[in-house]
């Protein structure tokens, strides 16, 4: 089915973050766009008043005449939905052309210069650094991204001049095979999805396979130090590239203090002096590193790319300050794999190293904990204080014998406690706080509201 030719879409899964860039996309096509999900939120909420059709039941009565043709419809949904998901099994079984989202993007980006920016964790914050370096300089772009990047409040940007489209490039079920970059970032590569690729090796291997898809002329920038094989075709160009040591790419005389952080960005031809970052957290360094390098392969300006940098709000629920005032500071992170922990808590520790961090965790799936129970009682155990939730269980099953339970006896913080998120609020009104760091991709993100206004009222010590 070509693109150009279908009038309507039908998002099964349509509350995903992913997949509502591609609903705003096709909206603003002037395509007819509905869907199912699981459930409400702010951001079905969000696309219903922008034009699309999202309905909460599994039931195929509730799709509209407008999406039950398929010589004009296209459905796409998500790997996350169950295979016995009535509306998909119905879509199936009457001729729709069926695709996930990744296929599309792949097919939407074809004809485009694809800048695919992968990762465990950190292509979040890099494929947004890297659309707001371009969309504001000369060179613009196009995004597709998997947060929402507070600089345009949205998780989607045209253009219809520029041929770059950024794109974050989802590991998830294989998604990001797709995809036909022109340039690629890999921020890292730390096993993940076990419950789909079964071992850390088969993880790898979709990495390498993933650079063996970029187009001759075009490059790969890969963080120096990961245990990957690159498999590139004849004429792509590797870099790598550093937060803290040379590499092709890298930071020099970096400055941190005062809640601001600065460095130098040098790399081949070019040294670019008194960089700040927008949002001043350690672990951004080396993420602006890989954007940088790669908006300057693709011709930004040294000003430009300065300018960007120092403006770039970051992307909501990465290192989003949601209070901050002159005794307490509140900051909402998705971070939800061991790794990411670690920096996470680490970059707050850097930017605050005089006060007590009290980390707030949800549990991503049973697998993911049972997988990495070891790793994650690791990195919660930098913090000072731990405040550890109920397992959120996504898409999964519970399975017997796994809690957060196991993480919780793992970690070695002295001052620990195990709530539901039920009880959080009355939890946390009953503590002292200084920097509250709250952690996860469940629905941990519905907690931060009710959290600042209990910490908005707290009293300075």
């Amino acid at each position: 089915m070509d693109l150009k030719d279908i009038s309507s879409v039908y998002f099964v899964g349509a509350g995903g973050i992913g997949m509502s860039a591609l609903i705003r996309y096709f909206l603003a096509k002037g395509k007819q766009v509905g869907g199912y999900d699981r459930v409400s939120s702010g951001l079905t909420d969000a696309l219903n008043q922008e034009g699309a059709v999202i309905h909460f039941e599994d039931d195929i009565h509730l799709i509209p005449e407008a999406f039950r043709l398929p010589a004009s419809t296209l459905v796409v949904y998500t790997p996350a939905v169950s295979e016995s998901h009535q509306e998909l099994t119905w879509f199936r079984n009457n001729g729709f052309e069926i695709m996930k989202r990744a296929q599309v993007l792949g097919e939407i980006t074809q004809s485009s210069k694809g800048l695919c920016i992968a990762g465990t964790h950190g292509k979040t914050t890099t494929s947004s650094m890297v659309a707001h370096l371009l969309k504001q300089s000369h060179i613009d772009c196009s995004a597709f991204l998997g947060g929402i990047l507070k600089n345009y409040n949205s998780n989607l940007a045209l253009s219809d001049t520029s041929d770059f489209t950024v794109i974050e490039a989802d590991e998830f079920d294989r998604s990001f095979h797709w995809l036909h970059p022109y340039m690629a970032v890999i921020t890292s590569a730390d096993p993940d999805h076990l419950d789909i690729y079964g071992t850390p090796e088969a993880y790898r291997e979709s990495f390498e396979y993933f650079t063996s898809l970029i187009r001759p002329g075009g490059c790969l920038v890969m963080k120096e130090g990961i245990s990957l094989t690159p498999q590139l075709a004849a004429g792509v160009t590797l870099y790598t590239y550093s937060g803290t040591n040379k590499a092709d790419f890298y930071a020099d005389h970096i400055r941190i203090g005062n809640g601001e952080i600065y460095f130098d960005f040098a790399g081949p031809g070019i040294r670019m002096a008194d960089v700040r970052l927008g949002v001043p957290m350690k672990v951004n360094i080396e993420n602006g590193i890989a954007a940088m390098a790669i908006a300057w392969l693709n011709g930004a300006t040294e000003e430009e790319i300065k300018k960007g940098m120092a403006s770039f709000q970051g992307a909501q629920r990465r290192f989003d300050f949601r209070l901050k005032n002159s005794h307490i500071v509140l900051i909402d992170d998705y971070a939800h794999h061991p790794e990411e922990l670690k920096e996470s808590i680490l970059s707050v520790k850097a930017l605050y190293p005089d006060k007590k961090l009290t980390g707030v965790f949800q549990p991503h799936l049973y697998s993911r904990t049972r997988d990495f129970a070891d790793e994650f009682a690791s990195s919660l155990s930098l913090l000072d204080e731990l405040i550890l939730l109920d397992i959120y269980p996504a898409r999964e099953e519970p399975i017997p014998g796994v809690s957060s339970r196991i993480i919780f006896d793992k970690a070695t913080v002295p001052d620990k406690k195990r709530c539901s998120k039920e009880q959080l609020p009355d939890v946390m009104a009953s503590g002292t706080y200084e920097v509250v760091l709250m952690l996860g991709a469940g629905d941990i993100d519905r907690l931060v509201e009710p959290v600042k206004q209990i910490l908005d009222k707290c009293p300075p010590e």
